[in-house]
């Protein structure tokens, strides 16, 4: 159980009462951060998790965060095979990436048309989740037992100049959403990113569903939105553009990914690299929230510890 001051000062005999209006305003102040709206049917990518017979492979869409933000969950859409029960869904990681060059290796001859606009080489190690790990937790639902998508990338994901193949066609299976909950929440600076899921689906794949670009409604627009890329384990660390380096459609050029993320703005944080970050961000945050112990509640995390050794991290990048 959770320890929490704004628990402990209504007294043992009110500790309930305490944790109701401690989660009240935890939802008061989560909110969604990122929303590309819902599946458009135009394509499934496929996302999945590495195994014995199979070759990692992600897909990933860009997000812009303004000001420094707690990310605590996020909802995914996707494709999985017809009648595939939803406890065949063994494993979901979550990766985020910085855009290309940074945390990249920029080379003299890449194997795709181009890397502008990608996501970096390597991930952002202090942003990894992973419900093997137990740093995140879970759950599917079914939104439509028959779904299709009118096209699809699964393993045609080739070096140039073989990346164009126009897809591998129409995928019908099981549209079901994930919602994510990030059981050690993410800390990001304000910035342009990448959201990169993967699925592990015992005796089959996850196809990460498109969402339309432009955004719309219940959508918010992303400033300076990107398209979506994708690459395997062959391809890594190069990236393909989905629409304009392998579907190459003049009517479907570009593609976002379905996919929302939740979490908290925070109002001020220190400057990270200085050596007063992390004690003025705590001051900062017991500030918004009203206490320390508040604000590691409203914001996710186990304990205070786990709250002061997220923004230790983040001060020190």
């Amino acid at each position: 159980m959770r320890n929490y001051s704004c628990q402990k000062s209504f007294g043992a005999l009110l500790v309930f009462a305490a944790m109701a209006l401690c989660g009240a305003a935890a939802a008061q102040d989560t909110q969604v951060l990122v929303n590309t709206g819902s599946a458009d049917g135009l394509v499934g990518a496929l996302s999945r998790r590495p195994s014995a017979d199979k070759v990692e492979t992600e897909t990933a869409d860009d997000f812009v965060l303004k000001q420094t933000t707690v990310i605590t969950g996020a909802n995914i859409t996707g494709l999985i095979t017809p009648a595939t029960p939803l406890s065949n869904i063994a494993n979901v990681e979550v990766e985020l990436y910085h855009i290309f060059p940074e945390d990249s290796i920029i080379q003299s001859s890449i194997s795709v048309p181009s890397r502008m606009n990608s996501p970096s080489d390597v991930e952002i190690d202090s942003a990894t989740r992973d419900a093997g790990q137990g740093t995140l937790s879970f759950a599917a639902k079914l939104l439509d037992a028959n779904f299709t998508a009118k096209n699809s990338v699964v393993n045609g994901i080739n070096k140039k100049p073989l990346n164009t193949t126009h897809g591998e066609g129409a995928k019908t299976g099981e549209e079901v959403e994930i919602a994510i909950t990030f059981t050690k929440p993410i800390v990001l600076p304000a910035g342009h990113y990448f959201f990169r899921p993967e699925v592990l689906v015992t005796g089959g794949d996850f196809l990460y569903l498109s969402a339309p670009r432009p955004i719309v409604a219940p959508g918010a627009a992303i400033p300076g939105d990107l398209q979506a890329w994708i690459r395997n384990s062959r391809l890594a660390p190069d990236w393909l553009r989905i629409g304009s380096d392998i579907i190459v459609s003049p009517t479907t050029p570009t593609f976002n990914m379905t996919f929302s993320l939740s979490g908290v703005a925070l109002q001020n944080v220190g400057t990270q690299g200085q050596p007063n970050c992390h004690g003025e961000t705590i001051s900062d945050l017991a500030g918004q929230f009203g206490s320390v112990d508040s604000a590691a509640f409203a914001l996710g995390f186990s304990s205070v510890k786990a709250l002061q050794d997220a923004f230790r991290a983040f001060c020190e990048p």
